[in-house]
């Protein structure tokens, strides 16, 4: 919970995370980390076995040589109490609140950009799904993807990720967490006794995930106070939309925040800046979660009375 004092240099990761692991040395040599999650829940990507197994392969890491030093050394140790921004938390400063202090920092700076939110992208981000137990066994690969391209098969074992060894979840995110936001980085993999290299190529947008659960951004992303009933495929129809379209219709209570933006008891609500989507209400507000931030500008597009209403707003 309190990671003041702490050499950020050496205990760089998820900082969102509710738990995770360095297997380490004492001269601060990284064999592996361990603890990752994604939008289902905290512990959706971690097992008792999956640790096991991480410890088991830095032990191995560890006996080849017991001295090895970290492969990059920061001549300055990285605190975060020292940075002026971390002067406005006073006393324990927790994980995620890393992210907020270095964020406000680039923010002053004029260096922050929004792409910046899509941090430690999950393995499926680039068409692998690894095993919980074994975190550097290829269990599913998305066809067409980038690690199909690069020829990577289901059974194959992950030896490193952008130069950094693989033994876990943790450490693929972590690896991935390094590449750039387009370009290529190099990849081996382990089939049967051989060990193959190959590049992965990427596109802009990669790394682009569902941030909804992370705690650093909860003042980033927006609510759009919008409720209803989705529209049955019959009223649909009757209104010329497909049955998978969204489509709801707006409450008779409207939050006054939904006033603000213009919306009427009545409307129905067919998306947000000439979108065609297909998903429900509910779905709807996830998405706008998930890919907006909180005072961009928007259109929210609606019916009202039969007739195409467009209403523009800047997103609370």
């Amino acid at each position: 919970m309190r990671i003041n004092s702490e050499d950020l240099n050496i205990f760089e990761f998820d900082w969102d995370l509710t738990w995770a692991a360095f297997l380490m040395n004492a001269n601060g040599k990284v064999y592996s980390r361990y603890g990752g999650r994604d939008a289902k829940g905290p512990d959706t990507r971690n097992s008792l076995a999956g640790l096991r197994y991480a410890m088991e392969a830095a032990r191995a890491e560890h006996r080849k040589n017991p001295d090895a030093k970290p492969e990059r050394v920061a001549l300055k140790p990285l605190r975060i109490e020292s940075l002026p921004t971390a002067k406005t938390y006073r006393g324990c400063i927790h994980c995620h609140q890393i992210k907020e202090i270095f964020r406000q920092e680039a923010i002053l700076a004029g260096t922050w950009d929004r792409n910046s939110i899509y941090t430690y992208p999950l393995p499926e981000n680039v068409g692998i799904t690894l095993d919980r137990d074994r975190g550097n066994l290829v269990q599913e690969l998305k066809p067409g993807s980038p690690a199909d391209r690069a020829g990577i098969k289901p059974g194959d074992l992950l030896q490193t990720l952008n130069r950094n060894p693989v033994h876990s979840f943790a450490d693929a995110q972590y690896g991935l967490h390094k590449a750039p936001a387009k370009g290529t980085i190099p990849v081996t993999f382990k089939r049967g006794s051989k060990t193959i290299a190959a590049d992965l190529t990427f596109a802009v947008g990669w790394k682009h995930t569902n941030v909804t659960w992370r705690p650093s951004l909860l003042d980033l992303l927006p609510a759009l106070t919008v409720l209803g009933e989705d529209l049955t495929a019959k009223e649909k129809k009757a209104l010329g939309l497909d049955a998978k379209h969204l489509a709801f219709r707006q409450d008779a209570t409207v939050h006054s925040a939904a006033k603000a933006m213009g919306v009427q008891a009545g409307d129905i609500i067919l998306g947000i800046d000439n979108r065609k989507l297909e998903m429900s209400m509910e779905r709807f507000l996830g998405y706008v979660r998930q890919n907006y931030l909180v005072g961009e500008r928007v259109t929210l597009n609606v019916l009202r009375k039969g007739k195409r209403v467009d209403l523009p707003a800047t997103l609370k």
